[in-house]
């Protein structure tokens, strides 16, 4: 099937996007919203600008479109950005990289129904453990662009997700209860590099903001390689 993929640059967008073509799709269009509000309720914000720079590693391409990040609004921009996809991409269907989260996946299977495209996704109810075993498992670099939990502090900001940093997060998901995986909006991550990646991003230069308990990474330049 055709498919376009909802792409925040993040490793659960990333990882989805490979199980899709590992199941034999044809991924033919990226679809990447940027949020106006960064505590949007369905859509990652960090980094985003940065996903054309995946698309070119990648060799598909990209449509974007912008949303205030009001819940319904949002919606509706989404909406506007597949039918976008249909009419010049053919697409079929949709993969998003929804791995727990009833409020998201929800509503997008609907906006899908609307318009008739199936709705896949391959991440769903995957184990957190298990997530981050596969990333390493499969050579994926991944830096953590934001993070917002007790126990994820400063520090965090930049780090790439190796096997100290994925042994570290287990021991504060216990410490803290928070999801390892980043599920509750604990933390996110920008990919760099990843099994399709023709090319791979390297950071030339980032800033960190940190304050009252959350941070994210500013990324003012980058470059593949």
């Amino acid at each position: 099937m055709k498919l376009g993929v909802l792409f925040s640059g993040g490793k659960d967008s990333c990882l989805a996007l490979h199980r899709a073509v590992a199941a034999g799709h044809e991924i033919v269009c990226l679809l990447t919203l940027f949020p106006e509000r960064d505590d949007s309720w369905m859509f990652h914000t960090p980094a985003l600008e940065w996903t054309a720079l995946q698309a070119k590693a990648l060799d598909i391409a990209q449509l974007t479109a912008a949303t205030p990040g009001e819940p319904e609004d949002e919606l509706a921009d989404m909406e506007a950005l597949l039918v976008r996809a249909q009419r010049k991409y053919r697409i079929t269907g949709v993969v998003t990289g929804a791995l727990a989260s009833v409020y998201q996946a929800t509503r997008v299977q609907r906006v899908c129904a609307n318009l008739g495209l199936w709705c896949f996704n391959p991440l769903w109810q995957l184990p957190q453990l298990k997530l981050l075993d596969v990333l390493l498992t499969d050579g994926y670099e991944v830096v953590v662009t934001a993070v917002a939990a007790d126990g994820l502090g400063a520090e965090w900001l930049g780090r790439s997700l190796d096997r100290a940093a994925v042994d570290r997060l287990l021991v504060q998901a216990d410490r803290h209860r928070l999801n390892p995986a980043g599920e509750g909006g604990e933390l996110e991550t920008l990919v760099l590099g990843a099994p399709l990646f023709q090319k791979r991003l390297r950071l030339i230069e980032t800033t960190s903001k940190f304050h009252a308990g959350a941070g994210r990474l500013h990324i003012t330049e980058a470059v593949l390689v």
